[in-house]
């Protein structure tokens, strides 16, 4: 709306005079920007539980899970603001006010929401984060990467050979 209705820094898109924005426009960015979100919490989400299945402590699942998916949401989120940015330079003013919108949807998703907030929430909500009713303890606990008493085996080897290869 700033950019196209308003015609703040329209020159950047190659815009001469204002133009309305097509109703809908919000709605197609609403969509593809909700696949695109809920991708990057998928992302997040799933290494911050593999952590909290490990260590069972907060603090360090979201620092250990934001560390470890931080370059791969990053690096993600730039290749589609490159693809949508490339889309301002399409001579249909729709598609450049879907292109631009969508690149500043996705920058301010990945960073604030995925790198910020999300983490700084979970860390407010420490355990209760976590906490799942006991009226749903008959539900499978289903996990990607196996039991959790595997996957610390395995850590727990990861880590042995790697001391042992320091010490050689």
């Amino acid at each position: 709306v700033a950019v196209f209705q308003w015609g703040w820094a329209k020159s950047l898109v190659g815009l001469h005079t204002t133009i309305p924005i097509v109703s809908f426009v919000p709605l197609i960015m609403f969509v593809i920007l909700f696949g695109l979100s809920m991708d990057y919490e998928v992302f997040l989400m799933s290494r911050i539980r593999e952590e909290w299945d490990t260590y069972h402590e907060p603090r360090k699942s979201v620092v250990l899970g934001v560390a470890n998916t931080a370059r791969v949401i990053t690096t993600a989120a730039l290749i589609m603001i490159a693809v949508f940015f490339s889309f301002v330079t399409i001579q249909n003013p729709t598609v450049q006010v879907l292109g631009f919108g969508m690149a500043v949807a996705v920058l301010l998703d990945s960073t604030i929401v995925r790198m910020v907030l999300v983490p700084a929430i979970m860390e407010l909500f420490g355990k209760a984060a976590w906490w799942f009713p006991t009226w749903l303890e008959w539900l499978p606990k289903l996990n990607i990467e196996g039991s959790p008493e595997l996957l610390n085996a395995e850590k727990a080897n990861e880590a042995a050979m790697a001391s042992a290869k320091t010490s050689d």
